[in-house]
């Protein structure tokens, strides 16, 4: 989780508050961001802001995907490929 804790901080420029093993943030299109992690996956919960400018709205998701990467080591390609082997089952 510090590793998590450190990629917020460095994406964000919001209070983050740690509860019950989950960091959560609020920041541009995110009404909330919790991220936690489960058997050493990465679970991301979020709620969406709609009444923001489409500015926000790009800045806010490629701090996301730049966030993501650095916190699994995965580009979003990989990451895709690896979700969909995980639903095939394969």
């Amino acid at each position: 989780m510090g590793r998590i804790r450190s990629m917020l901080e460095k994406n964000f420029s919001a209070r983050i508050i740690e509860e019950g093993g989950k960091l959560s943030i609020s920041y541009g299109a995110f009404k909330s961001l919790s991220l936690s992690i489960d058997k050493k996956k990465l679970i991301v919960e979020s709620e969406s802001n709609t009444d923001i400018q489409d500015e926000v709205i790009l800045d806010t998701n490629k701090r996301f995907r730049v966030s993501l990467e650095e916190a699994t080591g995965y580009t979003a390609k990989e990451r895709l490929k690896m979700a969909k082997k995980a639903v095939q089952g394969d």
